[in-house]
This record gives structure tokens, sequence and C-alpha cells, in this order.
């Protein structure tokens, strides 16, 4: 019985599902450069002539994956410009973030893939494009710490300052959980916001 044009474009998605959570995986792993499209089929377990029938070049591929990211961050740009509460806003990202460390590797290896592209010579539009929502997240959490201030809800500092802080921490939390896999700790989230909530 042939297939539908559903079937097709169900299939295809799964594909590209598939070759996705290889590329980050491998992405992370090996660096853009050290990972081949060779790779990335073989963990995605199609051919390579598949492969390429869903991308030309590597560079298309990882082009796709920076613009998922920069989607993402700016979700939570969004987020954070609404009228809630700063101390639930950050509480509710903080627990996404642990709770997907706790998972499993996928989103410490996509936060690998999106410090890579801040070191690419020639940046194409999209790693451009992450980049600029990077520099919008950082400078909306700083305004929403700001704001948890005024409203006795975060300790006293520079705003800015405490943003930087915040995002490091989360940033080496991918580090070691990518470093130590099974044997990494997701912290407590209480640890992770002690320099921010007021006793």
């Amino acid at each position: 019985m042939p297939r539908t044009e559903e079937q097709f474009e169900a299939m295809r998605t799964a594909t590209r599902n598939k070759i996705h959570s290889a590329a980050i995986k491998l992405f992370a792993k090996k660096g853009f450069a050290a990972a081949s499209v060779k790779d990335i089929a073989e963990g995605a377990g199609i051919s390579i002539g598949l492969m390429y029938r869903h991308y030309k070049k590597k560079e298309e591929l990882f082009n796709e994956l920076v613009a998922y990211a920069a989607e993402g961050l700016e979700r939570v740009v969004k987020r954070f410009q609404s009228d809630e509460s700063p101390a639930e806003l950050i509480q509710a990202f903080t627990l996404e973030i642990l709770n997907d460390l706790d998972k499993d590797d996928e989103y410490a290896q996509f936060h690998m893939l999106m410090n890579q592209s801040l070191g690419v010579e020639n940046p194409s539009p999209q790693i451009n494009h992450l980049n600029k929502q990077s520099e919008l997240l950082l400078n909306q959490t700083a305004r929403l710490i700001e704001k948890g201030q005024n409203l006795g809800q975060f300790k006293q500092g520079n705003a800015s300052e405490m943003a930087f802080f915040y995002f490091a921490s989360i940033q080496g939390m991918t580090m070691i959980k990518l470093m130590k896999s099974e044997r990494y700790v997701t912290p407590n989230p209480e640890i992770v916001m002690a320099f921010l909530f007021k006793d």
C-alpha cells in the first residue's frame, strides 16, 4: 500500500530529529570542525546519502540548530518581559534548567553548541542572531533582577553583575554535566539562587 504525504512527512521529521540529536551530541563532544558528516550519519543510524538529502552541508545543519537555540532564547526574553513576579519567573526558569540537566545530557549539549557558535569566524546570520538574543537575554535578566530588587524580592547589588553570575553558574553546571556524566549531581534550586533571593 503506497504511503501518504502525511506518512512521508512524519518519516522526514523523524529522520531530521535523529540527525539533530546525533549532531548536537557530536558537536558538543568533538566540536563543529572535528565532527564529520559520516559521524553524524552513523550517530543518527542513517546512510550518508540520506543525510545529504536532508542537509547539503554540515554548516546548514549547524545553522539550523543555532536557529532553534536562538528561538529558545527569544522565548525566554519574552517571558522575562512579562508582568509576572520576577521571583516566580526566575524560580520557574531555574527549575526548568535543573530538571533538564537532571533528565539527560541534551540541554548541556545544546548549551555547548551555543557556546561554540560564539567563536566562529565569519559567523552566519543565524549565529549573529543567536549572539544578539544571548545579549538581549542577559540585559533582560538584569532588568528583571532590578525589578525584583525594587519589589524587595532580591538582594541588593549590581543587577548586571548578578545576571552574569547567574548565567555563569548555569554554564558551569552544563560543562560539569558533560564531563561527569552519570556522576553529575544536580544542585538544589535554593543553592543556585542563594546569591539572589533574600533570606
